[in-house]
């Protein structure tokens, strides 16, 4: 598929329905060899409720949902003015702070048009790069390296529950 066919469109919170219904399919299968079902379901709740997705708009947080020509097929979160005095003390970044695709879009030049969105956006906030959080085990931490992020530092966030995130965070200076 031609980078073309894909469209990018802000989520409003008549959308939220279309952006659950992705997180529905694309969560259980990106994370199902990493996180057990109990945290997974945590996870999407804490993340994608309806007061979650408020909290986050709230605060800076803009989602994306990616489509193609059978319809909805990936989303991307970004928060473009981001401070993380770690990778930078001159300035904010931008956060890619979600970023899926629906497993049958992998492979189709998805990502790297979300990818490519998200900093076009960061360019236009004026950042001075662009940063990711990913889990450890994730194998689209090779997608990041192939897109050029590298990977900083690696940190556990305590998320409630017993659960910790287990990422790495990786960034891309402009």
């Amino acid at each position: 598929m031609s980078p073309k066919q894909f469209r990018v469109k802000e989520v409003r919170e008549k959308d939220w329905p279309i952006l659950k219904q992705l997180v529905d399919e694309v969560w259980p299968a990106t994370f199902k060899d990493i996180l057990s079902e109990a945290q997974i379901s945590y996870m999407m709740e804490m993340m994608y409720s309806v007061a979650s997705l408020k909290k986050q708009t709230e605060t800076g947080s803009i989602f994306y949902i990616l489509y193609n020509s059978d319809g909805a097929c990936g989303y991307l979160a970004i928060i473009p003015q981001y401070t993380n005095e770690k990778l930078t003390t001159r300035g904010t970044i931008t956060k890619v702070d979600k970023i899926y695709v629906l497993p049958k879009t992998q492979g189709t030049g998805a990502g790297r048009f979300l990818m490519d969105f998200a900093f076009a956006e960061a360019k236009k906030a004026g950042a001075l790069g662009v940063t990711l959080n990913v889990n450890r085990d994730n194998k689209a931490t090779s997608f990041y390296e192939y897109y050029g992020f590298k990977n900083m530092y690696s940190e556990d966030f305590d998320i409630g529950k017993g659960y910790l995130m287990e990422d790495h965070i990786m960034y891309y200076p402009f």
